[in-house]
């Protein structure tokens, strides 16, 4: 079994394009790799899928227990050539940016993984020798095992590559030249999702081929080589199922694959469906989950589906178990301003507007506190969460109390009942499981109680 993480000494070194040209060339290969992202991102993951047409996968130390980060390292891992892990921000910065908790390094720790470093020669030669043993003697076991160069012309990387090895002992594994297909729009502090890229496949088919002539595969194949002793435990069916209509489409695309898993674990079987497009929930659901995304780009195309945003309505004012989260939380709201300042009206089940701030609103890892019991959560009972937004809305709501991990700074938020969980709040349910098994409760009630409706009319 071949693993590795990809991860560089900080953000915007080229780690997605630089793991995207691994994949593409290990698929070329006919290695079988698979993909994981360190930490909560959505649209890195999106990559990952977009090249190897299979799920990535996010392990998030924060989210979810080292315990559970290892199963589900196994469970995804098995039956694959390589598992390729991409990092996150620089390779120690963890949570609260003053700690290694929940870094790249925190997960190659926790799974062992051998590192391959990203680097970046703009401006530095030596320098970045000096770089590479801070990195390395920084914590007493570094799992750097690697230096891959990102961005560099071959002219320079015959330069590079023996003073780095000689300086940090370290193998140079090769490099990505300057590539037009390597450039990734960014918005905010993210790429592009990965279907916004209309030529996205004959870039990763190039980007493949370039690390075929300029990677060093088969040293990279020797040094990130493990014994596969790894055991996947799938998880025990439930003995009862229901349904849950997902939404998903472009401007809900921020679901993890891993909460998706939970909820089938609990019995609860996702059907997805489109806000944008269709004009009535999934029949016979009996949950419905709005995730994040960007409805604040399609707020135009959601407002004038009245048909969904009164069937959503309905549903939801008519007891349909729900959980929203951050776009799917201003999707339930009153109004929607887009982009330009248009306000588009919305489901209306929440008080409140959706606006712009133009700045991160309550970014990063946070634990919610419930103030009540409600669908997901028991009164006092606390989950790690995770917020990334630069739209907000009026009426945040006062259902939960977020408090930031180094306790400098708490806020409300939240709607809550024993049939709905709306908030800001990104929630990770596999590192959570009983929030997925709640929900499927709840969901298989409801669907219960239609059916006895149903029969009785009948």
């Amino acid at each position: 079994m071949i693993e590795c993480m990809i991860a560089a000494p900080q953000s915007g070194g080229g780690k997605t394009v630089m793991t995207c040209a691994l994949l593409a060339a290990l698929k070329q290969r006919g290695v079988s790799p698979c993909a994981f992202k360190c930490g909560p991102d959505y649209i890195d993951p999106m990559f990952h899928r977009a090249v190897l047409d299979i799920e990535s996968h996010n392990l998030d130390l924060f989210l979810s227990s080292e315990e559970t980060v290892r199963s589900l390292f196994a469970r995804y891992a098995a039956g694959h050539g390589a598992a390729v892990c991409e990092g996150v921000m620089g390779y120690y910065d963890g949570v609260g940016g003053t700690t290694t908790c929940a870094s790249a390094w925190h997960l190659a720790d926790t799974l062992q993984l051998p590192v391959l470093l990203v680097l970046r020669p703009k401006g530095a030669s030596l320098t970045l020798a000096a770089s590479v043993r801070g990195l390395q003697n920084f914590r007493a076991d570094s799992h750097l095992a690697g230096i891959l160069l990102n961005d560099c012309k071959p002219m320079l990387y015959q330069t590079l590559a023996p003073m780095l090895e000689r300086e940090t002992g370290l193998p140079v594994l090769g490099y990505l030249p300057p590539m037009g297909q390597a450039q990734f729009q960014s918005r905010h502090l993210g790429l592009y999702t990965a279907g916004e890229i209309a030529d996205l496949t004959e870039r990763v088919e190039a980007l493949g081929q370039q690390a075929q002539k300029t990677l060093d595969l088969p040293k990279i194949l020797e040094l990130c080589r493990r014994p596969d002793t790894a055991k996947s435990v799938t998880p025990k069916p439930a003995a009862e199922h229901t349904t849950i209509a997902v939404a998903r489409d472009e401007a809900f695309c921020f679901c993890y694959a891993e909460t998706l898993d939970a909820l089938r674990a609990a019995g609860a079987e996702p059907v997805f469906f489109s806000p944008m497009r269709e004009a009535a929930l999934p029949s016979g659901c009996g949950g419905l989950y709005l995730p994040g995304g960007y409805p604040e780009l399609y707020a135009k195309q959601l407002s004038q589906n009245t048909a969904m945003r009164t069937a959503i309505r309905d549903a939801v004012q008519g007891g349909l178990p729900t959980v929203a989260e951050c776009g799917g939380f201003l999707y339930l709201g009153n109004s929607l301003e887009d982009p330009q300042g248009a306000v588009w009206p919305m489901a209306g089940v929440l008080p409140g507007t959706g606006v712009r701030t133009e700045r991160l609103v309550r970014f990063g890892y946070a634990e919610l506190t419930s103030e009540t019991d409600n669908l997901l959560l028991q009164a006092g009972e606390r989950v790690p969460i995770h917020e990334f937004h630069y739209w907000d809305s009026t009426q945040n709501g006062e259902a939960c109390t977020s408090r930031k991990p180094a306790g400098t700074r708490s806020w409300k938020c939240g709607f809550t009942s024993p049939r709905l969980f709306a908030s800001f709040a990104h929630l990770y349910m596999a590192g959570t499981p009983q929030l997925a098994q709640r929900f499927a409760a709840a969901a298989l009630q409801y669907e219960r109680k239609q059916k006895s409706c149903l029969s009785t009319q009948i």
